[in-house]
């Protein structure tokens, strides 16, 4: 065919072909022909390749190609599919980073602190331990030198660790004041009052499940605990 032998008859100079695998050098518009013809039946052998032979055949393609041509092969990967979960601390300025860093609470820092160690280096900077130290009013009594890193975030834990943090008791039941309520008496006499529909007679209604029998209950005291009554 075309693409595996020379053309018997062309008109012109001869053909150059030699170490070519027949391919015509010297003359462009035969050269692209029998260039899309073998295109065309490479991709139809490569649509018939299992993945395993897909994959070798791309490394070697890969080994053939040149440094200039792997980074055009690694453009077209990077633009058909982009990158996923950027570091973003190797791409913006440091700067930028701490600014974003400054936003997380001390928890979270020493989170980040644990992903890898350029991480642990940014989230331990005196840059973003020292504001929140600050913030609680949280001093040191000396100045560290440029080559101590991490005092204030050493600083913040200490501080932390002192602290003496009490929570809300409950108080008992015989701390509570129940105020005994009675119904407002009106003047108006009873007939007057009675509504049409009313039951008449004087049977001894029965209570709902949820109404207790005491009419003085005190299990409907609830303790608010934002309410601080230890002096």
């Amino acid at each position: 065919s075309m693409a595996f032998a020379p053309p018997r008859n062309m008109d012109g100079p001869k053909l150059q072909t030699k170490m070519s695998t027949w391919t015509p050098l010297n003359h462009q518009l035969m050269n692209d022909k029998v260039f899309e013809e073998r295109r065309a039946l490479l991709g139809k052998w490569f649509d018939k390749w299992t993945d395993g032979q897909r994959r070798r055949i791309l490394v070697d393609l890969l080994e053939r190609c040149s440094p200039s041509q792997q980074k055009f092969c690694a453009k077209q990967l990077q633009d058909r599919i982009p990158t996923e979960a950027l570091d973003f601390t190797t791409k913006l300025p440091r700067v930028l980073s701490l600014y974003i860093f400054s936003f997380l609470d001390p928890r979270s820092l020493c989170r980040c602190a644990q992903v890898s160690w350029y991480w642990k280096y940014l989230s331990e900077l005196d840059q973003l331990w020292m504001l929140k130290c600050l913030r609680f009013g949280w001093y040191i009594n000396f100045s560290p030198t440029p080559f101590e890193q991490g005092i204030w975030k050493k600083h913040y834990i200490e501080m932390v660790k002192e602290l003496h943090v009490t929570r809300p008791k409950t108080p008992s039941k015989d701390e509570f004041v129940v105020i005994d309520v009675q119904p407002v008496r009106s003047n108006i006499p009873e007939a007057k009052r009675s509504m049409p529909g009313r039951r008449k007679n004087k049977e001894k209604k029965e209570l709902p499940p949820w109404r207790s029998s005491d009419r003085h209950p005190t299990d409907t005291i609830r303790f608010n605990y934002l309410d601080n009554y230890d002096p």
